[in-house]
């Protein structure tokens, strides 16, 4: 079970049958969370597109403070039909998009189709370091963040990342949360320029 922390739906507890194995965000790392990006971002005029989206604790956090274009993108059939009737029952079915697939094969597939301001991962906490370098590098070299956009990693707090692009860490007890920056574009000389 998690609850939403804010918005619309503030206070709701959603609860998921007890056979699914899910590993919510916790209230307090969710809120920190959510206070470092809406510090940024306006959450009405984003898109978000959340990896790994498991029962929709990220997802529906996005979409009850009024964003109106959330991805969400898991791999679990069970999952994906429990993020799309509770998105229905919230009245979410307009801003959420449920994406039933492989993270990884998603990314790879959908590379260069749509930017998003915040991306989102909370893969599994067993997944390999190398997995995670893997993700990141699908996200930052597909397009996948807008100039202004960061990928939000949550990770367990043992696992440190080496990465140009990282700006942040932010540790709440064994979980994590690592920031990183776009892509620079790189400066394109505008060739044939008449004079």
């Amino acid at each position: 079970m998690y609850r939403i922390i804010s918005g619309k739906w503030k206070a709701k507890k959603i609860a998921a049958p007890k056979n699914f194995d899910v590993r919510p965000t916790t209230d307090f790392a969710k809120e920190a969370l959510f206070s470092i990006l809406e510090n940024t971002y306006d959450m009405q005029s984003i898109s978000v597109l959340d990896l790994f989206a498991g029962i929709g604790s990220i997802t529906f956090e996005f979409a009850s403070r009024g964003c109106k274009d959330v991805t969400s993108v898991e791999m679990n059939p069970k999952h994906t039909s429990f993020l799309n009737s509770t998105a229905s029952e919230l009245g979410f079915s307009l801003q959420v998009s449920v994406q039933r697939g492989d993270v990884f094969d998603w990314l790879k597939k959908f590379r260069n189709k749509k930017s998003f301001e915040i991306v989102f991962s909370d893969a599994p906490f067993e997944m390999e370091e190398k997995k995670y370098h893997e993700l990141i590098s699908l996200v930052l070299n597909n397009k996948y963040l807008k100039e202004n956009g960061i990928l939000v990693v949550e990770h367990q707090s043992r696992m440190k990342f080496d990465h140009p692009n990282l700006i942040d860490t932010r540790k709440y007890g064994n979980v994590s949360f690592s920031f990183f920056e776009p892509n620079k574009a790189e400066n394109i000389e505008i060739e044939n320029q008449e004079i």
